[in-house]
């Protein structure tokens, strides 16, 4: 019965992450605002459902080190597995707001989970707010920043949607990615219990792995149609809201205590490791351009860090 959780939330966050990537694309045109500004709020929110919901109820359930590890490991393997997977398949020209606002507010959002940790090991109501001010100042530049960002809809061989079709397309999209994530997160986990796995490896394999086939799902497929700017908003996006809208909501309703300490001292560096070097990787050799090179370098990297975990 794992087994069939598997396979059948596996379909489904593949599906919903090809329907929610049609929306996107459509809405980008129609409210003619950059791609990039899409994948980074349409799209982050509903592939990010997965870990928030996850999150919420391992900390309501009493289980801090899921809530922590899921977030902590999704990150991880949102750099090392989806973006190293994305470049096997195809090279990414990465866009100037790279530098100029994800890249810096991804770094800077992962540094303040790392300072709150490091201080007490506890992720207080006060700090899950200051998690919600700063993704919601976040998207307010965001939006301002784009307001003049112009589409040509005419040049774009993609179909433009319906407002009626977006909006079915968003919900479908996401209540699949949604029901996708609850079977496979459920399978995988009682078959890691069945191992005698601690809810730390669980958390930063089994369930951050689960929880980020939705980015890996809609990221290839958006790779495979050269949609880039999507994947890479997509991925980074991801990235800060696991950290400020997964662990904000969390923490708001349930304060995130006696966190393990192999999280704190071991796992959270290896999140800011990933997160770091994704800058160099982008200006070197080459400024701009992510390649085939890169993405080997990514996946054996993410291997490593299963490894070191695991042992």
């Amino acid at each position: 019965m794992n087994f069939l959780y598997i396979v059948l939330g596996l379909l489904l966050l593949i599906l919903g992450g090809n329907w929610l990537l049609k929306a996107a694309v459509s809405l980008s045109m129609r409210l003619k605002i950059s791609k990039i500004i899409v994948g980074l709020t349409v799209v982050s929110f509903a592939t990010s459902a997965p870990e928030m919901i996850v999150s919420i109820q391992a900390a309501l359930s009493g289980f801090p080190d899921i809530a922590i590890g899921n977030v902590v490991g999704s990150n991880i393997g949102n750099i090392g597995l989806v973006l190293g997977t994305i470049l096997l398949i195809n090279a990414v020209q990465v866009d100037n707001s790279f530098y100029a606002t994800d890249w810096p507010v991804k770094m800077f959002a992962s540094t303040l989970l790392f300072v709150f940790l490091v201080l007490d090991g506890v992720l207080s109501r006060i700090e899950g707010f200051i998690f919600i001010v700063v993704l919601i100042t976040f998207l307010i530049f965001l939006i301002r920043k784009n307001k003049t960002t112009q589409i040509n809809i005419e040049d774009n061989k993609e179909e433009v949607m319906s407002i009626v079709k977006i909006g079915c397309f968003l919900a479908i999209g996401g209540f699949a990615l949604w029901l996708g994530s609850e079977l496979l997160v459920k399978g995988a986990v009682n078959l890691a219990e069945s191992l005698g796995v601690s809810k730390r490896i669980i958390a930063i394999t089994v369930v951050s792995i689960g929880t980020s086939v939705p980015e890996l799902a809609s990221s290839i497929i958006a790779s495979i149609k050269k949609e880039n700017d999507i994947s890479v908003g997509n991925i980074i996006g991801s990235n800060i809201f696991n950290i400020l809208s997964v662990l904000g909501v969390t923490a708001i309703i349930k304060p995130i205590e006696h966190v393990d300490v192999r999280i704190i001292q071991q796992d959270i560096y290896w999140m800011l490791g990933f997160a770091f070097f994704l800058l160099p990787m982008v200006i070197l050799p080459k400024r701009g351009n992510l390649s085939f090179k890169e993405g080997v370098l990514l996946l054996v990297s993410y291997g490593i860090f299963l490894y070191f975990t695991m042992s």
